[in-house]
């Protein structure tokens, strides 16, 4: 099954980044990475009718592992 997942960097800093996701720009939840122990945090769910919440936190998560090491640790936006 494929899914579109839109991704827009909220916040960065040298401890975690912020990113905004889901499958539009009028749904979205939030997901934060803790750099320093590798973390995720769900700071808000997307809460879509047709997919599930955990599904979504998955994906945006493999996104942010991706990004991370393609980018040596770099969050573009």
């Amino acid at each position: 099954m494929a899914a579109y997942v839109k991704m827009i960097k909220k916040f960065d800093d040298d401890k975690r980044v912020i990113y905004k996701f889901g499958p539009s720009e009028n749904q979205m939840g939030e997901i934060e990475f803790n750099k320093e122990n590798k973390k995720f945090n769900i700071l808000k769910q997307v809460n879509d009718s047709q997919i599930s919440n955990e599904a979504y936190e998955k994906w945006a998560s493999e996104q942010i592992i991706k990004i991370m090491y393609r980018n040596k640790g770099q969050f573009p936006n």
